[in-house]
Order: C-alpha cells, then structure tokens, then sequence
C-alpha cells in the first residue's frame, strides 16, 4: 500500500472532514425546523435513491448482500440508524464545535471497543493518548473551566455525542471484520448502498417513534430543502467516496489524523454562520486530543 501523501491524497482526505463539519453546521442551522430524527431518515433516504444508479445491482436476488443481510443490518444500524442520529439529536442542545471536539476523543472509544469486545490489546502508550484525549473532552464539557470537572454537568447534546461516538465504534471494529462480497466490494457505493439501504428501515421506524413521542412540526422552506440536498449528497455520498478512495491509497493509520480536522472547520464555520465564535478552551482541547492520537498511535 503506497504510504505516501499526494496532492491528490490529500485533497480527497481532506475534503470529509470539512464537508462533515458542514454537515454539523447545517443541523445545528435547521435544528428548530425540523426533528433531528427525521431529518435523519430523510438525509438518508434522499442518499440511498443518489446511490442507487450507482449501486442498483447490490439488490439483485443472487447478490452477495442477502446472505450477509445480518451483518448489513447491523452497521445500517450503527453508522446510520444511530450514529447520525445521535448527532443531530446532540446539535439540539450543543454547538456544532462542542459536538465535533467530543468526537474527537473517539480514538479512546475505538481502543476500549476493541480491548472489550473485540480481543485487540491496548499498550501502555495507547493508555497515555488516551488519557490525554479524555483530558480534551473533559475540557470541553466542562466549558474551560477545570474546577468544573467534580460538579461537571452534561447538556443532553454532549451525552447524545458521546453515545454516537460509541455507537460509531462498534460500526468501524465491525467493519474490520466484514468481508464483503466480490459484487459488493466491486465499488464504494455498493458497499455504501447496502448500509444504507437497512439503515434507512431503521432511522425510519426511530422516526416514527419520534413522531408518536410529540416531536416539533416540520417548517418547510426553500432553506430546509436546499439543507437536505446538502446533508444527503456532501457529507454523506461525497465524503464518504472521497474518504474511501483516499484510505485505500494511505491506509487508515494516515486517515485517521485527518478526521481530527473536522472541529477545526466547524471551529470555522460555526463563526462564519452562525456567530458562534471558538473559545481558548476549544484550542487547548483539540490540542490535548489531537496530542492523545500522536502519542498512541507513535511507534518504537
């Protein structure tokens, strides 16, 4: 595998992690127009009829996906049932840079996924990362103010993030375990497809929940309309292309750092539209995560 980092590799591993902080930006953006849980299911049913050209014949009756249905089922469920989810549920009570920097610390959560659940040993060096990273989400949540730590009280969006961060990697242990079909594994869109095509069923039978639970009315204007076209087409089908093109061509140890880019474009983005301007803490905690990543992942 070609380690080496290309203009090319670069723009294509680039490109998710702003696309992904615009997507955070745009939830936070239509958070009073429309239910987070929806406005899941939507984004993905508009993503699955973008992917379907691309990917239709994943469904044929002798493909592949039907005798790997469970597994399918299980990461629609993870990655997009929940996992997007969580995170428009969170971006209701946090702010897209709060939410984006305690997605930060997932390194630490993939660790702990993958030392319980899935027999991967954790070395003392990834213990040290981790501690670092915790120390960068902590700052967060206690809104820079380390005194705050003992009487730190969550905002339901920081505990939903932190659900989505879990439920994100059990989704990404389960994908090194996959072995995908050859007609699935032909391209990035069949594999995508079949998440989301079980995906869809599941945020669709949350949203229904949601309804039945009293969930705000949907306002429907030009502005939702074009924040669904965003949603469903950049972060989603865009990114997701780029981001396995460029992993292929560096692997996933170097495409890892560049998904901690993402708070930094939210950091951005958040101040350009939304008036939200980053604080000092914010800093210092992409710092000690960041830190937390190079430390663990630095080898002898």
């Amino acid at each position: 595998m070609n380690q080496r980092l290309s203009s090319k590799t670069i723009f294509l591993l680039t490109l998710p992690p702003l696309l992904w902080a615009g997507n955070a930006i745009v939830g936070r953006l239509v958070h009073d127009q429309l239910p987070p849980v929806l406005l899941n299911f939507l984004r993905w049913g508009i993503a699955f009829f973008l992917l379907l050209p691309l990917a239709g014949p994943v469904f044929r009756r002798q493909a592949g996906l039907w005798t790997h249905w469970k597994t399918y089922a299980m990461l629609g469920l993870l990655g997009i049932g929940m996992y997007n989810a969580l995170q428009y549920m969170a971006l209701q009570s946090s702010t897209p840079i709060n939410v984006t920097l305690v997605a930060s610390g997932m390194p630490v959560w993939m660790m702990l996924t993958g030392w319980l659940f899935f027999g991967v040993p954790v070395n003392r060096r990834q213990v040290a990362g981790a501690v670092l990273s915790i120390a960068g989400v902590l700052l967060v949540l206690a809104r820079g103010e380390w005194r705050h730590v003992l009487e730190l009280r969550l905002v339901a969006g920081d505990l939903f993030m932190i659900l989505a961060t879990i439920a994100w990697s059990v989704y990404s242990w389960m994908l090194t375990r996959v072995t995908e079909p050859a007609d699935i594994r032909a391209n990035w869109a069949s594999f995508l497809l079949a998440q989301v095509a079980f995906g869809v069923l599941w945020s669709g039978g949350f949203a229904v929940g949601e309804q039945a639970l009293g969930a705000i009315p949907v306002q429907w204007s030009w502005t939702l309309a074009v924040a669904l076209l965003y949603v469903s087409t950049c972060p989603a089908v865009i990114a997701f292309g780029c981001w396995g093109a460029g992993v292929r061509a560096t692997g996933p140890s170097v495409g890892a750092f560049f998904v901690n880019l993402t708070p930094l474009f939210a950091a951005m983005l958040s101040s350009a539209f939304l008036g939200e301007a980053p604080h000092g803490y914010h800093a210092a905690a992409f710092a000690l995560i960041v830190g937390g990543i190079v430390v663990s992942a630095r080898r002898d």
